[in-house]
């Protein structure tokens, strides 16, 4: 009886903590969609002008 209780201590034990690593990686998760998110609104905020680029050297003839 004594080794079914420490069986059933331990799987308990290994539940919480699969819980615990779960609840983890989604707050990693979470942070790193929110950091995109912010991204890509401060790059929607940017002024781009639609005039080509000119290059900074003339042709080679």
């Amino acid at each position: 009886m004594y080794e079914f209780e420490l069986h059933q201590i331990r799987s308990a034990e290994l539940r919480r903590q699969a819980a615990n690593e779960r609840l983890a990686r989604e707050a990693v998760r979470g942070a790193r969609a929110a950091r995109r998110e912010q991204a890509r609104q401060a790059a929607e905020g940017e002024v781009h002008s639609q005039r080509p680029r000119r290059h900074l050297f003339a042709r080679a003839s």
